[in-house]
């Protein structure tokens, strides 16, 4: 039997009066292994390409290939963005299977953190590219009447991120927590495997449609 709520926040201190989750521990661990990693891969690069630098052409480029292939379009105003969200959810989907770690995307908390990253950074690159008069008035076209229609359908695209990425990530924890309390140890085991799959499949259908409404805001891509 379960202890815990699969939707109960884990709080392990305080910072004053700032409450600090599991899913902020270890999103903060997963930031500076990236930081860390990138930090290493990228120094001293050489012209004449060797190991690293064939590993880093192979993630760049494989990314800016899905972004093309997503939108029809230079990959390049998107791919720092895109790129960021993609490795971070690769590596965060898949902490689901390091024992007693809770991959912080099976909470709320941190798939509506990235969402709204998602939200904002549509509305930086639009009015980059649109220039912000122009940015405003096409929530106003083909008719003011569906100015409403357009702010709705922001708010929905932005909740539909965030609780597809959750509810498939927890639903998989949640599922291989059940069978270790009802099977034991080896049963779970091919659905632990499963869950690498499962974790790189929703880490690039988040970023395709981040792509996707990225592009859209600015009126290079229509959903």
């Amino acid at each position: 039997m379960m202890d815990h709520s699969p939707l109960e926040t884990h709080l392990l201190f305080h910072i004053g009066p700032v409450a600090i989750s599991e899913a902020v521990v270890v999103t903060w661990g997963i930031v500076a292994g990236l930081g860390i990693a990138s930090f290493l891969m990228t120094r001293r690069l050489r012209a004449h390409a060797g190991l690293k630098e064939a590993v880093l052409e192979l993630i760049v480029g494989g990314i800016s290939d899905q972004i093309r292939d997503a939108i029809r379009q230079r990959p390049d105003p998107f791919l720092p963005l895109i790129a960021t969200l993609f490795i971070f959810l690769v590596v965060a989907n898949l902490t689901m299977q390091v024992p007693g770690v809770t991959a912080p995307t099976a909470r709320l908390e941190t798939t509506g953190a990235l969402a709204l990253i998602v939200f904002f950074a549509g509305h930086v690159y639009g009015i980059r590219a649109r220039g912000l008069k122009a940015y405003l008035t096409h929530y106003v076209r083909p008719n003011p009447l569906l100015l409403p229609l357009h702010v709705l359908a922001e708010l929905t695209r932005t909740f539909s991120l965030m609780v597809r990425l959750f509810g498939n990530i927890m639903s998989h924890e949640l599922i291989v927590a059940l069978l270790l309390a009802v099977a034991g140890l080896f049963v779970p085991i091919p659905i632990m495997a499963l869950g690498i799959l499962i974790g790189l499949v929703q880490a690039y259908i988040f970023t395709v449609l981040a792509t996707v409404y990225l592009a859209a805001a600015t009126g290079s891509f229509e959903t």
